[in-house]
């Protein structure tokens, strides 16, 4: 997993409520046995007609917002069922950062174990950030993980709070299996006390 220290990137608004995991990625796209690939389905139903064609008026078929690496939505975001392959369309499509007012707990709990920043902030703070991005096109943040600061060009600035260890996990890239590998040496120094007979053939 790579490190998250810093990043300014235009944001991309997705305004509706209680977005859920089958909507992120639909059970159709679930086949795939890498985390990778996943990002071309992210909303599918939304952003492809009957014809899998685009739908022009869903905002990242929209050109203002390609390339974001931020996406602003609004509260309970993730909810619905557990899979993993939700963070994993997202970070896959090139969002980093999700900002809303509240997610749901699995999701939230994925998208970090995945490398994905959530940021809850309040309800005021998110419609705000809804009314800039709407008002200018290429509308940028720069999210400061180590600082735990989002600001802009305009003046904002915003304080946000994040779980101490998570943020820990995302500043030096460390998912479950780079933290179990990070105690590598005391494991081996471990199964060298461990008599034989309790080692794995």
């Amino acid at each position: 997993m790579e490190p998250f220290k810093k990043l300014t990137s235009i944001v991309a608004p997705i305004d509706r409520v209680n977005v859920d995991t089958d909507a992120i990625i639909p059970k159709q796209f679930l086949k795939r046995i890498e985390r990778s690939g996943f990002g071309q389905f992210l909303f599918y139903e939304w952003r492809f007609d009957e014809n899998e064609e685009p739908k022009p008026e869903f905002a990242l078929n929209q050109p203002r917002y390609q390339g974001a690496n931020i996406l602003l939505a609004r509260a309970n975001f993730g909810c619905g069922s557990s899979r993993e392959h939700a963070p994993w369309a997202l970070k896959d499509f090139g969002f980093n950062v999700i900002i809303a007012p509240s997610f749901a707990d699995i999701f939230y709990n994925n998208s970090f174990k995945n490398g994905v920043l959530l940021i809850k902030l309040s309800e005021e703070q998110v419609d705000d950030l809804f009314k800039r991005v709407q008002a200018k096109e290429g509308y940028a943040l720069t999210v400061d993980l180590e600082e735990q600061t989002i600001t802009d060009n305009e003046g904002l600035s915003i304080s946000f709070e994040v779980d101490p260890y998570r943020r820990e996990c995302l500043l030096k890239g460390l998912d479950d299996i780079g933290i179990t590998l990070a105690y590598d040496e005391k494991i081996k120094e471990y199964e060298q006390k461990v008599p034989a007979y309790y080692s794995v053939k």
